[in-house]
């Protein structure tokens, strides 16, 4: 009795599954299907370690590098780059595993990782000396890069930005990919409400999250290889080493969404204790992607602290 009731419920079990990756399976897509839509005009491709790297350039000035979060690409940047392109020489990129860059042979995506990735692409296209900007994962990147490049960084923006522990439960796509079975599926079915939630988690604002913005990131997520790397870099992900903050001795300013889900505000209040020349700004309005949610603000914010001579360049001037 016992065995056909187990087998029952095993078939039952079965026949859900499939009926699930019959409902939800998507296939991968092509690179140059995906370049085709996912373009803009002046994207441009550089090989970094056999990975190639989606990046734009955009004005003239002193230079400014953008690092995006955990699922995003340099789209997430547009508005900021539209508009601080007028005063700065704004670089945007596709972190390996997300985007269209895809993933990197490695497979071990951990910050250090990142960081050296990051100084061989800024090598490589000849940008020796700039301000560094990042969001959730691209801010962890940020900092862990000023730490290990402190000659190379001038200025520093953390928006929302990973460093600290979380006591609270991951976001469950991260749960989902850190199970072995369920992140098998997750290789072969991606269900498009999947994304459209966790959109309106990091959005404070659900009206904001309309289907050309799901539509962006659930397509870009299927390009080659981004499944895999997605689930590689939640099992690579490693608890940072905090104490290095302390050393980092450029102006840095913490821009963080008050009503943030992923990354709680408590974290903001923590990277300006740690950092030593840090600033905060907390806007009311946002969540987990300001510089999405409130471009304009966030942008006008970031271009007077760009701008702001620091305390030694106004002492060499007098």
């Amino acid at each position: 009795m016992i065995k056909k009731i187990f087998l029952s419920f095993s078939l039952l079990l079965l026949l859900g599954i499939l009926v699930i990756c019959g409902l939800y399976y998507a296939s991968d897509q092509p690179l140059e299907a995906l370049k085709a839509k996912w373009t803009y005009d002046n994207s441009q491709f550089v090989t970094i370690d056999e990975t190639p790297v989606h990046y734009r350039i955009n004005g003239s000035g002193e230079t400014l590098v953008l690092l995006h979060g955990t699922g995003a690409s340099l789209h997430t940047w547009a508005v900021w780059t539209d508009t601080l392109a007028k005063d700065f020489r704004v670089i945007s990129l596709d972190l390996p595993a997300y985007g269209l860059t895809g993933p990197h042979r490695g497979g071990k995506y951990t910050l250090d990782f990142y960081a050296q990735f990051l100084d061989k692409f800024l090598q490589r296209i000849g940008v020796e000396q700039f301000s560094l900007a990042g969001n959730s994962l691209g801010g962890g990147i940020a900092w862990r890069y000023a730490s290990l490049f402190p000659d190379k960084v001038n200025k520093l923006i953390l928006i929302d930005a990973v460093a600290y522990p979380q006591a609270k439960e991951p976001p469950l796509v991260f749960r989902l990919a850190k199970n072995k079975l369920l992140s098998k599926l997750l290789l072969k079915i991606s269900p498009k409400f999947l994304f459209e939630k966790s959109m309106k988690e990091v959005y404070y604002q659900d009206d904001l999250v309309d289907d050309a913005l799901i539509d962006r990131y659930y397509e870009l997520y299927l390009r080659k290889g981004n499944r895999q790397a997605f689930i590689d870099r939640i099992r690579t992900m490693q608890a940072a080493d905090t104490t290095l903050l302390q050393n980092i001795q450029i102006p840095s300013l913490i821009m963080w969404g008050k009503h943030d889900e992923w990354v709680r505000l408590e974290n903001a209040y923590k990277f300006e204790r740690d950092l030593p020349q840090a600033e905060l700004i907390v806007y009311e309005k946002a969540g987990h992607v300001p510089m999405e949610e409130i471009p304009i603000l966030s942008a006008q914010d970031a271009r007077s602290f760009l701008q702001r001579k620091t305390k030694l360049a106004a002492e060499q001037e007098e």
